[in-house]
């Protein structure tokens, strides 16, 4: 069995390397042991290799947030779950590893006919991008919403959901190329990053009153994007992908009644009964089944090609995947 393993926080692909570990075992009462599909390597995963994440493992410790894999046993006191069953790798599991053996609670069978790669990434962006969209703000339809990194994991999700909503989107991002590719997913407007952005947006929507922000990027964008909200509005920061801070005034938000919300996924998770977290999984679940929401997949890796791994994933050209033997 293969599992990644954090020795050290620095560069990620330096700090993270492939080991051998002893093989799970026979499950327990109420447990099963899954083989893992496949796992992303999301900005979260980098951020923590980096040491900068929200919180620090001791080391040495395994990595990965997410994933996919198949039921290969099943131990007594499972009722809900059999063998050859797909399913999501419980939260706080770590996912960068061959085989594991994890309790059965709050774990449902995924749809079958579903493609195995986008399941992989259910568990982060999708609800993230889903709950962005319903947890600040009460948006009707018609609204408008306005993100930065349209073209991540969440800015894809969060176009989709919008649409679904009835909702109209402003993505912001930094290649002029991605505009016509993020279009054809649904997004309303696309607009590249750069001077007078809200002057852009207000000519492109018509001057509608925007009340949601979204922002993964932080650094100088946040306040672009806040410049953005109609008076009252909400801009919820939600990753640091700049990996530095930014110009941030407070009269703005001081005069026009502005608010700046932080989300993380994990305290969400935490604060919310396990049924809603299965609620909106199972939401989120038949939405990739039907293909309302779809992630390229950029490359895949096997397990003991960790660093090749990493690296890929660290240049943010697309989505890379650890994947099973």
């Amino acid at each position: 069995m293969h599992s990644v393993q954090l020795n050290a926080f620095g560069k990620p692909w330096e700090v993270a390397e492939t080991v051998t570990i002893p093989d799970s075992g026979a499950p327990g009462v109420g447990e099963i042991v899954i083989d893992m599909e496949f796992s992303p390597i999301n900005p979260s995963d980098l951020v923590l290799m980096r040491g900068l994440y929200g919180v620090k493992p001791k080391l040495p410790a395994p990595v990965g947030t997410e994933g996919v894999a198949r039921v290969t046993k099943v131990g007594s006191g499972v009722a809900e779950i059999r063998e050859g069953d797909r399913v999501l790798f419980p939260r706080g599991t770590s996912t960068w590893q061959t085989r594991s053996k994890v309790k059965a609670d709050g774990l449902f069978a995924l749809p079958a006919g579903a493609d195995p790669q986008q399941l992989s990434m259910l568990m982060v962006n999708p609800p993230t991008a889903y709950l962005l969209l319903t947890e600040y703000v009460s948006l009707k339809k018609g609204d408008w919403v306005i993100q930065s990194a349209g073209n991540s994991g969440v800015g894809r999700a969060v176009i989709a959901i919008a649409k679904q909503m009835g909702v109209h989107t402003v993505s912001v991002v930094r290649r002029p190329e991605l505009v016509d590719e993020l279009k054809k997913l649904g997004a309303d407007v696309v607009l590249v990053e750069g001077p007078d952005l809200a002057k852009r947006v207000a000519e492109a929507t018509g001057k509608a009153k925007i009340m949601l922000a979204l922002d993964s990027v932080g650094g100088p964008g946040l306040m672009s994007l806040n410049d953005c909200l109609a008076n009252g509005g909400t801009l919820v920061a939600y990753g640091v992908m700049s990996g530095g801070p930014g110009p941030f005034f407070t009269a703005p938000n001081i005069f026009r009644d502005l608010t700046l919300k932080g989300f993380w996924l994990l305290n969400w998770f935490n604060k919310s009964p396990p049924a809603r977290v299965v609620e909106v999984q199972k939401k989120m679940a038949g939405w990739i089944a039907d293909g309302t929401i779809f992630t390229p997949v950029e490359a895949t890796y096997p397990l003991i090609e960790s660093a090749a791994a990493i690296s890929h994933a660290a240049k943010g050209t697309g989505k890379i995947l650890f994947k099973g033997s």
